[in-house]
């Protein structure tokens, strides 16, 4: 097992003091690896099959549309209003 030190500011320090029968050890591991899984989702590879999916969703949708509506304008009129 490796050792790591890190810095903790004083109030997190004090709450951590209130509470003798937290592990701390556990606690910063178990975020750690929670941490580590999240950044793991975000640079994961692409699934292509659900990629290719969801751009032919979006092709189907487009043909649904008339191609007239504009994002920048439907957001300037709702700001506009309120």
């Amino acid at each position: 097992m490796k050792v790591e030190s890190f810095r903790l500011d004083e109030g997190t320090k004090a709450k951590m003091g209130r509470y003798k029968n937290v592990n701390r050890n556990e606690a910063i591991t178990d975020t750690i690896e929670r941490r580590m899984e999240i950044e793991e989702g975000l640079r994961g590879g692409i699934d292509k099959k659900r990629a290719l999916k969801a751009s032919e969703d979006m092709k189907r949708l487009r043909s649904k549309s008339s191609g007239k509506w504009s994002g920048v304008e439907e957001i300037r009129r709702w700001r506009e209003r309120y």
